[in-house]
């Protein structure tokens, strides 16, 4: 039992470390787009197409992952035949996706606003479809325990975008200016934002290139019985899928059809999709904290299933996701240097998505409560209400309050049903969360984050100093109250006495 303990642990930190990496790598790709790209709705296109881009790969995925993982550990099914059918499956599905996306390319980019860049629409659906058909070797990667393969096959996709990216828009017109004669036969200076999708064809068709091997791991054995079953279990959890990722992509989505001038309305976007992912940071170190934290929390708990440990893990999300906000607000002057000073304008949002982040990081802790009682049609429940606020909230409002509304709309989103989780599932799992605490983290950091907009300093770094001590005193309840230093993993030991 230890070896298997000390074997998930393990393949929890590669999994974990690999993808907060590859967020994280991927998140400085903004700064690149932001301040090379000539236009900010030249990032409006880049935002607006790679939302589509992650709604599309949930659809053609259509719950087969999760359909795999649930067969193949099932003794009645040989592995092989559950592995060569839903990669079948997939495989079919996604080709007649790309086919379709590039027979049809011109109509679909004058229907989405691009007429005169079709191509970009035959990229990206050959893309999403080679994501499709990779999620399935990444998810039988999972399931042999090949968690380094799978690790280190994910971050040369991003590696190599990065690359990709940096070498047609910072290298080449440098190149350009320099000796044209080495560039000018594969590069066109004036295709620009066109070159953000080349580099990620072309970065994913290398990592499928490199899943060969996976592709081919099983000997073929399709099974049309098996994949009704599939089928039967997996679709339904494609409607959870499209709920869920359309309440973070929509808003994206729908914005160039919300506004009259398309030139205003990707511009508007670009500026929204910039500022957002500065708010994104929230994002990756929350998740860090459940990879860092949660373990060493539910390790003080000999009942694994205890709900005091997911009460106390509650907690401490929301401790740590208000520093985070605290962190990033007060030093906001200093994140804002990510990107280029025309896209400052939006900084508004970010307190507003930063918020709406905590309330999607509590509702996703408060989720627990229908996965343990096996009501999961819940989820499916919530996502709809939160996709039915976001979409009213964006159309009524967006064509007179622009990105403010759509960053409005994911805040109201997320509160309301992370509320409506919690009044329906204390009444299926009554979990014990600490609210006194809860609330009073919450109003102390409001109050902290109001009292820096109220007193301001003509001298910056007097601003700065404040700000820093209004941290210090966060961290300073949050030690005496529910944070002994002592208590805390790998530096604690250092302080017991």
């Amino acid at each position: 039992m230890a070896k298997e303990l000390k074997s998930l642990v393990k393949d929890t930190a590669i999994y974990g470390l690999s993808s907060i990496v590859g967020k994280f790598l991927n998140w400085l790709l903004v700064p690149l787009y932001t301040f090379v790209l000539a236009q900010s709705s030249d990032y409006g296109i880049v935002t607006n197409l790679y939302s589509w881009t992650a709604l599309l790969v949930v659809i053609l995925t259509y719950g087969m992952e999760t359909g795999f993982f649930r067969f193949a550990n099932r003794k009645e099914f040989a592995v092989n035949k559950i592995y060569t059918t839903t990669l079948t499956s997939i495989g079919s599905t996604s080709l007649v996706f790309a086919i379709t996306c590039v027979a049809f390319a011109q109509p679909i980019a004058t229907l989405l606003g691009y007429p005169t860049h079709a191509e970009f629409i035959a990229m990206l659906g050959v893309v999403v479809s080679m994501d499709a058909f990779a999620s399935i070797p990444f998810a039988y990667l999972r399931h042999k325990g090949q968690a380094l393969r799978f690790a280190i096959l994910k971050m040369t996709f991003v590696v190599l975008n990065i690359f990709l990216n940096i070498f047609f828009l910072i290298l080449c017109p440098k190149i350009m200016s320099w000796k044209p004669e080495l560039v000018t036969w594969f590069y066109n200076p004036d295709y620009g934002v066109g070159y953000v999708f080349v580099s990620n064809i072309i970065a994913t068709t290398i990592q499928t290139l490199c899943l060969l091997p996976q592709f081919l791991a099983e000997k073929y054995c399709f099974d049309a019985k098996v994949l009704k079953q599939l089928l039967s279990y997996s679709l339904p959890l494609l409607i959870l899928g499209i709920a869920g990722i359309m309440n973070q992509t929509i808003d994206k989505i729908i914005f160039p059809f919300l506004i009259d001038d398309p030139e205003t309305a990707n511009s508007e976007l670009g500026i929204y999709g910039a500022c957002f992912k500065i708010a994104m940071v929230m994002m990756m170190f929350t998740q860090a904290f459940r990879y860092a934290y949660e373990p060493f929390v539910f390790a003080k708990h000999e009942d694994k299933e205890s709900v005091g440990a997911y009460a106390d893990a509650m907690k401490f999300f929301v401790i740590f996701a208000w520093l985070i906000f605290l962190g990033i607000t007060f030093y906001i002057d200093i994140f804002k240097l990510i990107i280029r000073s025309d896209y400052w304008e939006g900084l508004k949002i970010v307190p507003i998505i930063l918020c709406s982040y905590i309330f999607q990081g509590v509702f996703f802790n408060l989720s627990i409560w229908y996965k343990l009682t096996d009501k999961t049609k819940y989820g499916a429940y919530f996502s709809i209400i939160g996709l039915i606020i976001t979409l009213i909230i964006n159309i009524v409002f967006v064509p007179k309050y622009s990105y403010m509304a759509s960053a409005m709309a994911s805040l109201v989103c997320y509160f309301v049903i992370m509320i409506i989780s919690y009044a329906i599932g204390q009444k299926y799992l009554k979990i014990p969360y600490d609210l006194r605490s809860i609330a009073l983290y919450s109003l102390v950091a409001i109050a902290m984050y109001v009292g820096s907009l109220m007193l301001h300093f003509e001298a910056e770094w007097l601003n700065y100093i404040y700000k820093t001590a209004l941290l210090v005193a966060f961290l300073a309840i949050i030690f005496k109250r529910d944070l002994p230093i002592s208590e805390l993993p790998f530096i604690g030991k250092y302080f017991k006495k």
